[in-house]
């Protein structure tokens, strides 16, 4: 399929619209609110937890963003759903909670993580609960053979209508992808992996902008890229120019 046009229609909030000074955080339904009121898409991520739920969240360990300890997949999802948020009210959100707060009213864009180990669970349950909501969402991923199973499972999964798209960048560094081998991180490199994922749009690092990969995919494919993570009128000029839609944070250029 085509990328369709709501796709990079408006600027996307990173992990919605969030402010943390001010009690809004990250990948909550308030920050989902707020860029609903803003008439931004929203961006989020997804991890699992231990018994296979999906929680929108970013981190694989709770430190950052709560008072709790440990792996986001070392929790069931019972337990998971009531550890609070730092600096709000709110818990982690299920992605089922998330698609209801959101309800259609904008786009939505998920990110699956994924520890590059070719555990298909989270893609699938996530695939599961956007068959059955409501309004425009896309999938994209770090990880091809998540997208490529997604694709090869898209009539099966009801996704024949949900754009999929890879996430990318540059450069791989070892310091921050431990986990990849060298072979996996040559692959993501020089996006070799193109005949499998054939992603629908791109989301690509705004500081690896201008770069041969997006630009053949986007002037030569007509593949649309989203630029990430814009916060500086720098950045914002760039993606203008180098990509159709923005992925920021703080105040839309």
């Amino acid at each position: 399929m085509s990328a369709p046009g709501w796709l990079v229609a408006k600027p996307v909030a990173h992990r919605g619209l969030h402010d943390r000074a001010h009690g809004v955080i990250e990948n909550t339904c308030a920050a989902a609110l707020g860029a609903i009121a803003a008439n931004c898409a929203i961006e989020c991520d997804v991890q699992m937890s231990r018994d296979g739920e999906a929680f929108v969240f970013h981190d694989e360990n709770l430190e950052r963003l709560t008072a709790a300890q440990g792996r986001i997949d070392g929790i069931d999802a019972r337990d998971l759903a009531r550890v609070q948020l730092v600096g709000c009210a709110e818990f982690i959100p299920s992605l089922s909670d998330f698609l209801a707060c959101v309800g259609g009213r904008t786009p939505l864009v998920i990110e699956i993580k994924s520890a590059f180990n070719g555990d298909m669970r989270l893609a699938e349950r996530t695939a599961s609960l956007v068959a059955q909501a409501d309004g425009p969402i896309a999938l994209k991923s770090f990880d091809p053979a998540i997208m490529a199973h997604l694709r090869a499972h898209r009539a099966r999964l009801g996704l024949m209508q949900t754009p999929l798209g890879m996430v990318s960048e540059a450069r791989f560094e070892p310091a921050e992808y431990p986990e990849l081998d060298a072979e996996t991180r040559l692959n993501l490199m020089h996006f070799l992996h193109w005949p499998q994922t054939r992603p629908e749009f791109l989301s690509w690092c705004v500081h690896d902008l201008p770069n041969g990969i997006p630009h053949l995919l986007r002037e030569a494919l007509g593949v649309p890229v989203m630029a990430w993570t814009v916060r500086t009128p720098h950045d914002w000029a760039r993606a203008a120019r180098l990509a159709d839609q923005a992925v920021f944070e703080g105040q839309v250029g």
